[in-house]
C-alpha cells in the first residue's frame, strides 16, 4: 500500500505502518490524556475497584499514558489482523502484508472468489481474538494489587489495562456489526452464500453495509463527529469496492486473457528515442508499449515511466533508460480476473500476454471493464 513502510515480520507476514498511523497516535494520546479523570471515573464504576489518580494525573503522565494506550490499542489491532491471517494461511491463502493505518489494520490477502467455508472462520477469529485479549486485560486490572503495593502505581495498572480491556471488547463488538466490509459483514455474507449465489450474497451484505454507513454518517453530522463520518465513508467505500469486485468475478468467470487480448501489439525497441515514444502515445492514445529486442520481451514503457524523468533529460534518453524491466506477464490461458486483480494491486493499466517467450498480445484494464459492461447486457 502506498504511503506505508515496513517495521518487521510476524509468522512470515510483513508488517507495515501507513503514514496515517503516525498521525493518529498523537491524536489518540491527546484525547486519552485530556480526559484522564473522566475515564478513571468510568473505569472505577465499570470494574468496581478504587483508582488512585495521584500518579496518572501528575506532570506529563497523562500524555505518556495516552501514548502507551494508543500503542496498546494498535497492538491489539495487530493481534486481531494476525488472527485473520493465521487462519487464512491455514486455509492456503497467501498474505501479502498487514498494514496498520488510521482506522485500524488491513490484512491484504491473495485470494480469488471468496469461499464461504473459509471466509466464515477467518472473519470470526479476529473479533474472538480481540475479545480474548480484552478479557485478559480486564483480568490484569484485578491483579494490580499483586503486582505492586503502591496505590499510585496500582492506579496506573488499572487505568492502562482497564482502558485497553474496554477498547478491545469494543473493537470486537464493533467488528461484529453486519456492515460489510467489517468482519460481521463477512460473516453475514458467508452465511448467506450457503443459501444463494455468492454475488447475490455479497450484494445484500454490501447494501446492509452501505445502510450502516449512511446511519453512521447522519449521526456523525448531527453530533459533529468527524471521526464517525470518516468511518462511515470507509465502510461505504469498502462495501462498494467489494461488491464491485465480486460482480466482476462473476461476469468474467471462464473468460481468459487470450479471449480478450488486443493483437497485434505495437512494440518499441529499447533504442528508440524518448521523443518518438511520446509522439506514439499522442498519436495512438495508448499510454504504454511493450519493449521487444530480438523478438523477446525485455520491458514495458508507460506514461508513468516518462513522467518520472525531467522534460530536459528526455531529449537525450532512449526507451531502455526508463523502461520497467522484467514486467509482469500472463499466459493466454490465465483467467482475466487474475489480470484485473494484479492491475488493481500493482496500480498499472496493462499486462503483456506471453507464451514461450513470445509476446502474443496485451490486455488492458479498459478492455476488461468494457467486456464486463458488455456481459451485463
Amino acid at each position: 500500500m502506498n504511503g506505508s513502510f515496513r517495521i518487521g515480520r510476524l509468522f512470515g507476514i510483513p508488517i507495515l505502518i501507513h503514514y496515517t498511523f503516525l498521525i493518529v497516535i498523537p491524536l489518540f494520546a491527546w484525547i486519552i490524556g485530556s480526559e484522564i479523570l473522566l475515564t478513571a471515573g468510568v473505569l472505577k464504576d465499570l470494574f468496581a475497584v478504587p483508582i488512585d489518580t495521584s500518579v496518572i494525573t501528575s506532570g506529563y503522565m497523562p500524555w505518556i499514558l495516552g501514548v502507551i494506550i494508543a500503542l496498546g490499542l494498535f497492538a491489539g489491532v495487530l493481534v486481531h489482523e494476525l488472527a485473520h491471517s493465521v487462519v487464512a494461511l491455514h486455509k492456503g491463502i497467501a498474505i501479502n502484508n498487514i498494514t496498520l493505518m488510521i482506522f485500524g489494520g488491513i490484512a491484504q490477502m491473495e485470494e480469488g472468489t471468496p469461499d464461504p467455508k473459509a471466509e466464515l472462520p477467518m472473519a470470526l477469529v479476529g473479533p474472538v481474538a480481540s475479545l480474548i485479549l480484552g478479557f485478559i486485560c480486564c483480568g490484569i486490572v484485578y491483579a494490580a494489587p499483586l503486582v505492586t503495593a503502591n496505590p499510585g502505581m496500582q492506579g496506573v495498572w488499572i487505568f492502562v489495562f482497564g482502558y485497553l480491556g474496554m477498547l478491545n471488547i469494543i473493537l470486537c463488538l464493533f467488528n461484529l456489526i453486519p456492515a460489510f466490509p467489517m468482519d460481521g459483514g463477512r460473516v453475514l455474507r458467508a452465511w448467506l452464500a450457503t443459501r444463494m449465489p455468492l454475488h447475490r450474497a455479497t450484494k445484500i451484505a454490501a447494501d446492509i453495509g452501505k445502510g450502516f454507513a449512511i446511519i453512521f454518517g447522519i449521526i456523525g453530522l448531527f453530533t459533529f463527529s468527524p471521526f464517525l463520518i470518516l468511518i462511515a465513508l470507509f465502510i461505504y467505500i469498502g462495501a462498494n469496492a467489494e461488491s464491485t469486485a465480486v460482480k466482476y468475478s462473476q461476469l468474467l468467470q471462464n473468460v481468459t486473457v487470450g479471449d480478450m487480448m488486443s493483437t497485434p501489439v505495437t512494440t518499441v525497441p529499447p533504442t528508440m528515442p524518448m521523443s518518438t515514444v511520446i509522439g506514439m502515445m499522442y498519436s495512438s492514445k495508448h499510454l504504454g508499449f511493450p519493449v521487444v529486442e530480438r523478438d523477446t520481451l525485455v520491458g514495458i514503457v508507460t506514461l508513468a515511466d516518462v513522467n518520472r524523468t525531467s522534460s530536459i533529460d528526455r531529449e537525450a534518453m532512449q526507451v531502455r533508460d526508463i523502461m520497467t524491466r522484467d514486467p509482469i506477464t500472463l499466459p493466454p490461458e490465465a483467467p482475466v480476473i487474475d489480470a484485473l486483480r494484479i492491475m488493481s494491486a500493482q496500480n498499472f493499466g496493462r499486462i503483456p500476454v506471453v507464451q514461450d517467450g513470445k509476446i502474443l498480445g496485451i490486455v488492458t484494464r479498459t478492455d476488461i471493464l468494457k467486456v464486463a459492461e458488455l456481459k451485463q447486457i
